[in-house]
């Protein structure tokens, strides 16, 4: 019995992305009918639509969905969150990890929001500055906290494997809002980000 994937997509978008690759596939000079590249249409958009799924969920909606009552008031970080995007001036990936941290104000969210609330702005076309601005402002909008925290280091493969070709250089950035444009608070988050507790 042969193994099939089961996968969940518009097939006819499927189609229209898939015949997209096959024009390009074509005209770099590779040969469509080739046993490895048969298929490679398909995947590749099954793959596109995977990355870029992001334009199809509601940041806001997922933080809602659990925020709950509470008096703690103290700073919350959920660091070290791993991301992976496309760039989108080449359509390369950019990987990495954002560190994300907020003071509630009367709410706080599950835990597993915040890396979601990540994804659904890092599985869209992107830069990284725009990326950690989205974070920071929709956990703002939504929580309305004392202040947001994200500092976000990636590496681009734009930078890596084309144009100035540098393979160790790291990019950060960072966006606060509230309590954190204060120094003292500022630099504990920077602090506790950057130290090794677990």
């Amino acid at each position: 019995m042969s193994y099939k994937k089961s996968d969940h997509y518009d097939e006819n978008l499927i189609d229209d992305i898939s015949s997209s690759f096959h024009r390009i596939l074509t005209g770099v000079g590779e040969d469509i009918s080739r046993e490895g590249i048969v298929k490679t249409p398909e995947r590749a958009a099954k793959a596109m639509l995977f990355l870029t799924q992001g334009y199809q969920q509601d940041a806001a909606a997922i933080l809602r969905s659990a925020m709950f009552k509470e008096d703690y008031s103290e700073m919350v970080i959920v660091k070290d969150i791993e991301l992976f995007s496309l760039c989108e001036h080449h359509m390369l990936p950019f990987f990495g990890k954002a560190h994300v941290a907020y003071i509630p104000n009367g709410y706080i969210v599950g835990l597993s929001k915040i890396p979601r609330v990540v994804d659904v702005f890092a599985r869209r076309l992107q830069v990284q500055e725009r990326l950690t601005l989205e974070v920071r402002d929709i956990i703002q909008e939504t929580l309305k906290p004392l202040g947001v925290a994200v500092v976000i280091e990636a590496q681009h493969l734009c930078m890596m494997m084309r144009g100035v070709q540098k393979q160790n250089s790291v990019t950060t950035t960072s966006a606060f809002t509230g309590e954190f444009r204060n120094e003292e608070t500022r630099s504990e988050f920077l602090r506790l980000i950057s130290s090794n507790l677990h």
